[in-house]
């Protein structure tokens, strides 16, 4: 919140406005469960991995979910390298 208690504007942040479930189901379209447990290693993407359950593991565990946000913008970055002509 901002100092007059409005939100506060992020225009360059891209996680701003991201809920963590979007960007969850956005990793795993792009890597699939075992890509994701490849990059991040962590037993609910690689035992009986679901979206729901990841879910429930990353909002209780900062340290992953740090990964987990890290590994969208590489991915971002990734997707807009491959799209930019060379």
């Amino acid at each position: 919140m901002g100092d007059n208690g409005t939100m506060s504007v992020q225009p360059h942040n891209p996680l701003h406005g991201v809920t963590l479930e979007a960007i969850l189901v956005a990793l795993h379209a792009y890597y699939g469960w075992d890509g994701l447990s490849q990059r991040v290693a962590i037993r609910c993407f690689a035992l009986d991995p679901s979206v729901a359950s990841s879910l429930k593991f990353l909002r209780k565990t900062p340290w992953a979910r740090d990964k987990v946000e890290s590994l969208y913008l590489f991915m971002l970055r990734e997707q807009k390298r491959s799209l930019s002509p060379h």
